[in-house]
């Protein structure tokens, strides 16, 4: 096995990691909503991130950790990641885990339409096949009639959206800002913009009887964006991108342990029908990637 091999190797462990992560934060968030205030919840998820990340690179870092060429997209990146975690608040009050996290998952075929629309990346026809093929998974996994289709959906439709924008944004900041200097803007916009908020919804009791659970979050948010920074450090996007699908299978596992939830037949179809259009979507976008990178290591040797 070469070098690259295994920090591809290891870079693909960690974004799965990453993924477990996420789906653990999902099904906390889930059951913690029935416990204290979502205001407190989603503020301490925050800052929890901003303080840890502090506390980690500052001494490593310096003021360099808090430099960036881009400060209003940085805001923005982190108000996008903001919205998307709202909706992912009152998305998993109504809808399953697994079909949420699902749903979710279309985001990387959105942001391949926006990177198209916005940023002017020219993108395969297949590509728009493969996106309106996802449309159509959710479709089947809230498909009319069934227990999930409610008003309730418009939740998990603003996030994805959202989240795809996101999505675009972090593309735009890989190259100019350092990504631990990203993961303490995105925490600290978050603290900030949910810090008014705890005056009305402050609840001493709540935290003190729960605290494990707000700790859960907290370790959990933050944990899985440092798998995933430190995952994109030692493989390229094309490489990983196939794998952040696993955070369904995780998210269906945890749904059916945690919640006693199975799918029906129809939201079973809809989830493979999502997973393979994402997991097509992302080796179709990584090809001429990895080829340009294969054509210039063949060039160097």
């Amino acid at each position: 096995m070469t070098t690259r091999q295994a920090r591809q190797g290891l870079g693909i462990g960690l974004i799965v990691l990453s993924c477990l992560s996420f789906s653990i934060l999902d099904s906390g968030v889930k059951h913690a909503m029935t416990l204290a205030p979502a205001a407190m919840l989603l503020w301490f998820r925050y800052g929890f991130q901003a303080v840890i990340t502090l506390v980690l690179r500052l001494p490593v870092q310096g003021r360099t950790l808090l430099a960036t060429e881009h400060p209003r997209f940085q805001v923005a990146r982190g108000l996008l990641l903001l919205v998307s975690t709202v909706c992912a608040f009152f998305s998993l009050k109504y809808i399953p885990v697994g079909e949420f996290t699902a749903m979710v998952m279309l985001s990387p075929l959105i942001a391949t339409g926006m990177s198209a629309w916005f940023l002017k990346v020219h993108v395969q026809r297949l590509s728009w096949v493969l996106l309106i093929t996802g449309l159509l998974g959710v479709v089947l996994v809230v498909h009319p009639g069934g227990s999930m289709f409610t008003w309730a959906l418009v939740f998990p439709a603003i996030l994805v959206c959202a989240n795809a924008g996101f999505q675009v944004l972090t593309s735009r900041l890989s190259g100019a800002d350092d990504p631990y200097t990203t993961q303490f803007y995105t925490g600290l916009v978050g603290a900030v913009a949910f810090a008014p908020l705890l005056w009305y919804f402050w609840d001493g009791a709540a935290l003190w009887a729960h605290w494990p659970w707000f700790l859960l979050l907290g370790i959990s948010g933050a944990f899985g964006h440092l798998m995933l920074i430190r995952a994109f450090m030692h493989a390229p996007a094309p490489v990983l991108m196939p794998y952040i699908y696993t955070q369904i299978g995780f998210s269906m596992l945890l749904g059916w342990l945690v919640f006693a939830h199975v799918p029906d037949t129809l939201a079973w179809v809809g989830i493979g029908v999502i997973a393979v259009s994402g997991v097509a979507n992302a080796l179709l976008v990584s090809h001429p990637v990895t080829a340009r990178v294969t054509a210039r290591a063949t060039a160097r040797t």
